[in-house]
């Protein structure tokens, strides 16, 4: 009987916000974080951010990096694809690639352009109205 090969990668999803200058306004992202780390109890769960609020998104993959990931998805909290999504993060991504050519760094899709999001988020503005 032949043995199987274990999967040794170990994962990693990078949650990236915008970033505030006021810290608390990053209170739900760190809940959110929370609960992707509880439903993904084999994959680090890692919240980073473009600006003002710590760690950056190099940060965060250097922290990765130290803890043996080598499988990371980039998940970008932004309602849309567009601006920080498509001109800031790919350069962003490619010069740590560069940086940590043994980690496999992939971009998802910003999370506003699921539909699963966006049907629970009308579902919160009907209930919402339904309250007046």
């Amino acid at each position: 009987m032949a043995k199987q090969m274990k999967n040794t990668n170990k994962r990693a999803l990078i949650l990236f916000a915008h970033g505030a200058r006021n810290p608390d306004w990053s209170a739900p992202f760190r809940r959110l974080q929370e609960l992707a780390k509880s439903s993904l109890p084999d994959v680090v769960v890692e919240l980073a951010f473009l600006e003002f609020i710590q760690p950056s998104l190099s940060k965060a993959v250097a922290k990765l990096a130290q803890q043996g990931c080598n499988d990371a998805t980039v998940l970008p909290l932004f309602l849309g694809q567009s601006g920080h999504v498509l001109r800031d993060l790919p350069p962003m991504l490619a010069q740590l690639q560069q940086d940590y050519p043994a980690m496999i760094l992939k971009l998802a899709k910003a999370v506003g352009e699921d539909a699963g999001v966006l049907a629970a988020m009308a579902a919160y503005c009907v209930a919402e109205m339904e309250k007046t």
